[in-house]
């Protein structure tokens, strides 16, 4: 991969949002994290080629005010904002990428990254603030470590693997962007999050499931493997 011009510009214009928003708000949390994260996906966004691909790579960007804002539950409105935000940039990467680039191996294995990036950071910040418990994170986080995994092994077997996009992927990631959102929003606003809460413990653990199946299914029951993961 080699540098490109678009990711150069949009790594430079994020790194500085990213750094006003430190300076502009004190966020809470480690706060010698939060530069060194932008820093890092930066010089990644740097070789990334395509707006779609740029666009996915907001949300690595937004784990790092998703782990602020998670740790400190006086700031779970902002939290349900980023996700949001998150929610949003997934529903267009798509798109954006059919129009005006054309969608490749490196998109769908992009946004799967990125979403378990931006995912687990909420997941581990709400354990540590008591919002969820440990096994639902637990959860949340497998839900995108696991098929990393098993798309290296395939990879390790010389394998080489479709990486696309999968409907209950798709699906799985909608509903935990909604319901941990749900249940921040609930919070801020001092409502009772409990009926979201058990909803999320219910439902999420069954789309995970039903992803795993999905990519199994793909990756070992057609005669090409297909394996993917979606965001």
């Amino acid at each position: 991969m080699r540098i490109t011009r678009l990711g150069i510009v949009i790594s430079a214009a994020l790194l500085v949002f990213g750094l006003a928003w430190i300076l502009g708000t004190g966020p809470p949390g480690p706060a010698g994290l939060y530069l060194p994260w932008f820093s890092l996906v930066a010089v990644g966004g740097a070789f990334i080629p395509g707006i779609a691909n740029q666009v996915s790579l907001l949300r690595a960007y937004l784990a790092a005010p998703a782990l602020a804002y998670s740790m400190a539950p006086g700031h779970l409105g902002l939290l349900a904002v980023v996700l949001a935000i998150a929610g949003l940039t997934d529903l267009v990467d798509g798109t954006i990428a059919r129009r005006f680039d054309r969608p490749s191996n490196l998109g769908g294995g992009l946004d799967p990254v990125v979403d378990g990036v931006l995912l687990g950071a909420v997941a581990v910040g709400l354990v540590l603030s008591e919002i969820i418990p440990l096994w639902l994170a637990a959860v949340i986080v497998a839900r995108y470590l696991l098929p990393a995994l098993a798309g290296f092994a395939l990879i390790s077997m010389h394998r080489r693997p479709e990486l696309r996009h999968t409907v209950s992927g798709q699906i799985s990631t909608a509903l935990i962007i909604v319901l941990v959102g749900g249940i921040c929003l609930f919070r801020f606003l001092n409502q009772d999050a409990s009926n979201v809460v058990a909803g999320a413990e219910v439902v999420i653990p069954i789309a995970t499931l039903a992803t795993f199946v999905h990519l199994g299914w793909a990756a070992f029951g057609r005669p090409r493997v297909t394996a993917s993961e979606a965001g």
